[in-house]
Order: structure tokens, then C-alpha cells, then sequence
């Protein structure tokens, strides 16, 4: 997924910069615009999906290692070194799943202004 989303977003940056320089048709706008909102639905769901799975994690991590300060031993240390070794991996891949995410609104921000949309910058 991290590799589709980085495609993605470099294609749109490709397409923004065609549209740009007049390459592209304002009235293919519309239709990027749409295209654009359907992939960013698609990241959207899956940036969810990792949040939960992120959080759940987290929360078993903290659930072991209370547990290991309640009984230390070498099985529940194992346990939380486990939790956390996936724990790390989840953590970057929610982290780049939000970053591109927030990115492609901005994306469609841009496509939004050249119709001659206002849009809402923060």
C-alpha cells in the first residue's frame, strides 16, 4: 500500500504541474476532481483501518507490559518485546498513510482553485 500511495500522489503532482502549464484541459478538471476523491476515499478507508489495528496494538503493548510489571518473567518479557516489534512497523505505516493523505487534500485543494473554487486552507 505505501508504494501505491507514493505513486499516487507523485502522479497527481505530475498531472497538477500538466494542468498547470496548460498541458491539460480546465475542463478535465471535473473529472480529476472526481478520479482524485475516489483514490483518496480508497486511502482514506485503509489509513482507518490501520488507526484501529495502530491503537489496538498499542493498547495490548501497554496491557503487557503491565502485566510484566505485575509478574516479571521471561515469558511475558518475550510478549512485550513481540507486541512491540510489530507494534514499531504499524506505527510508520500509519504515520505515512496520514502524511499522504493530508497531502492529497491539498492536491484536491489545487484542483479545486483551478476551477475557481474557494477552498479553506488552515
Amino acid at each position: 500500500m505505501e508504494k501505491r500511495i507514493l505513486a499516487y500522489r507523485k502522479y497527481m503532482d505530475e498531472l497538477l504541474k500538466q494542468l498547470q502549464d496548460g498541458e491539460i484541459a480546465p475542463e478535465e478538471v471535473e473529472r480529476l476532481k472526481k478520479e482524485h476523491m475516489t483514490q483518496v476515499s480508497f486511502f482514506q478507508h485503509e489509513r482507518l483501518i490501520h488507526l484501529i489495528v495502530t491503537v489496538t496494538f498499542a493498547i495490548l503493548e501497554m496491557l503487557a507490559l503491565f502485566l510484566f510489571m505485575l509478574c516479571p518473567g521471561i515469558a511475558v518479557f518475550c510478549l512485550v518485546v513481540i507486541i512491540l516489534v510489530l507494534l514499531v512497523p504499524y506505527i510508520r505505516h500509519y504515520y505515512i498513510l496520514e502524511n499522504e493523505v493530508q497531502k492529497m487534500y491539498r492536491q484536491y485543494d489545487a484542483l479545486c482553485e483551478k476551477q475557481g473554487n474557494k477552498t479553506f486552507f488552515l
